[in-house]
């Protein structure tokens, strides 16, 4: 019988709960000169605070101050292909198969899979993203139910009883609504600060894929330089290696002094000590890739790209100035952080005004179980409340003030963000010209010293110079040799730097576009 009551009284807090929406959501309030319809979300007044309207980019018909060449011509050295500006178009989204190495490719691939700070960016966006849902559930009504049973114990004078004392069971079945209409819009400015703050995340997870595409490309390309450096260094060991067997075996006939040999062995043993360094940072640049592969240090490995193995990209988008406040990450999260400061002044300026609350409940209440599904037992109430903050010491104001105080700060550091990024457009691109005349004349340089070389050897031979003439061509040679690997070196990475500088083409990845934004391309 009981089991048959709850049954029953179930059935009826179902029905309560079927039959409230048509019974409250259809009330009609008149609030002053404001109309607020509840249905099942009310349509309110605007939201009070600044409307956001995004920054307009600057005007700018170019990144540096003179116009850029049609192309830059090519050098015969490694890194030496031309490169054409090709102005107005957009960096490819895998911008690093442009340098044509499937080893160099691979190695980005398993960062984006592996690395912990990618991840790390990617669960950021996701809480944020739940978060913006989580609020939004503030615009609509709360309704929750309850079935409640109590014995009680009453004083039978109080109640009207003869009894001295009076022992009964109470049982309740009721649906409560509880409603805060967003009139001034503060929930709403709530809701929008969160959603930029999600689209603060989606921007720092663009930066973070931004980097690390870009110094995993950077660190192979050190690595590939160190390795052509420690080659270019061993050759230079054996020919000075060579040579102090020939100024030996000179002594030995008398056709040279001891001192000739001594300086050859300084010689030696000054080139030899170059080597340690740069064995120190190639482990060091294993050791960072390892780190960007999500890898431990004692997993590192030896890469085996060599910077001529490497395809030195021939055409080189340059995106217009004005599309570069869309495509650079971080100039989009500082637009974010902007968005978000305008909405806490609305936050801030809603706080300052009236609130208004709507409850209502309805159910039964009952003696007995049984009698707990009985339409005479009926039970409801609705209500309305209005809350004014009218004294708080000032509080509410100056949080008002420090919002815009925010507001402003934000709008500064959006600007001081764009003009760094123009800076960094505009130096990657001059470093592409000016490090293309470095490498034509380190390619000089080395090519005349060599020459020089080759002929001091043969003048010393015949004893036209002496010894000392011979070690400084010596030296010459392994300076422009080492010189000459760094300078092919900067010219690949000049042109990371550039697609990096141009946001990297994040836009065009899945997972980072969003679809309530225009298209970027």
């Amino acid at each position: 019988m009981i089991a048959n009551a709850v049954v029953a009284a179930r059935n009826r807090l179902g029905n309560i709960i079927s039959i409230l929406p048509d019974r409250f959501f259809r009330i009609q309030y008149r609030l002053g000169a404001g109309c607020v319809s509840i249905s099942l979300i009310t349509s309110a007044c605007a939201p009070v605070g600044p409307n956001f309207a995004r920054p307009t980019a600057p005007e700018a018909a170019r990144y540096t101050a003179a116009p850029l060449p049609d192309k830059i011509e090519p050098i015969a050295a490694i890194g030496g292909a031309a490169q054409k500006f090709e102005i107005g178009q957009s960096v490819a989204m895998e911008w690093w198969a442009l340098y044509h190495s499937n080893a160099l490719s691979a190695l980005v691939e398993t960062a984006l899979k592996a690395n912990p700070s990618l991840a790390a960016g990617q669960t950021a966006l996701r809480k944020a993203q739940e978060s913006v849902t989580a609020e939004r559930g503030a615009l609509l009504p709360s309704v929750s139910g309850s079935l409640q049973a109590q014995r009680e114990r009453a004083n039978g004078a109080i109640v009207g009883s003869p009894e001295p004392a009076s022992l009964y069971n109470l049982y309740n079945a009721s649906v409560s609504v509880s409603y805060t209409p967003d009139l001034f819009g503060g929930t709403r400015r709530q809701i929008e600060s969160l959603e930029a703050q999600a689209d603060y995340q989606r921007f720092a997870l663009a930066a973070t894929y931004l980097s690390l595409t870009t110094n995993v490309v950077t660190a192979a390309i050190q690595e590939a330089s160190i390795l052509d450096q420690i080659a270019a260094t061993n050759d230079v060991v054996t020919a000075e290696k060579a040579e102090l067997d020939v100024v030996r075996r000179q002594f030995d006939l008398g056709g040279a002094a001891r001192s000739d040999i001594l300086a050859q062995e300084a010689t030696l043993a000054q080139t030899q000590a170059t080597l340690p360094p740069l064995r120190l940072q190639l482990a060091q640049t294993r050791l960072q890739i390892a780190n960007y592969l999500g890898k431990l240090p004692n997993e590192a490995g030896d890469s085996t790209i060599r910077l001529g193995d490497l395809r030195l990209p021939e055409e080189l988008p340059v995106s217009l100035p004005s599309n570069l406040v869309e495509q650079r990450p971080d100039i989009r999260e500082a637009e974010a952080e902007l968005h978000q400061a305008a909405a806490q002044v609305g936050i801030a300026t809603a706080a300052m005004l009236p609130q208004f609350k709507l409850t209502a409940a309805y159910g039964n209440e009952a003696l007995d179980i049984g009698s707990l599904a009985n339409p005479a037992n009926v039970a409801w109430n609705i209500g309305a409340g209005l809350t004014q903050p009218l004294f708080d010491g000032g509080t509410l104001l100056h949080e008002k003030r420090s919002a815009e105080a925010g507001y402003e700060q934000s709008a500064s550091l959006y600007r001081a963000t764009v003009l760094t990024g123009f800076q960094n457009v505009a130096n990657a691109l001059e470093a592409l010209q000016w490090d293309a005349e470095t490498l034509r004349a380190q390619l000089a340089a080395e090519q005349s010293a060599a020459d020089s070389y080759a002929l001091a050897q043969r003048q010393y031979e015949l004893g036209a110079i002496n010894y000392l003439t011979l070690l400084n061509a010596q030296r010459t040679v392994q300076q422009t040799k080492i010189s000459l690997v760094q300078a092919e070196a900067s010219r690949f990475a000049d042109t990371a730097a550039l697609f990096q500088a141009l946001g990297g083409g994040w836009w065009d990845r899945t997972d980072l576009v969003d679809t309530r934004s225009a298209d970027l391309r």
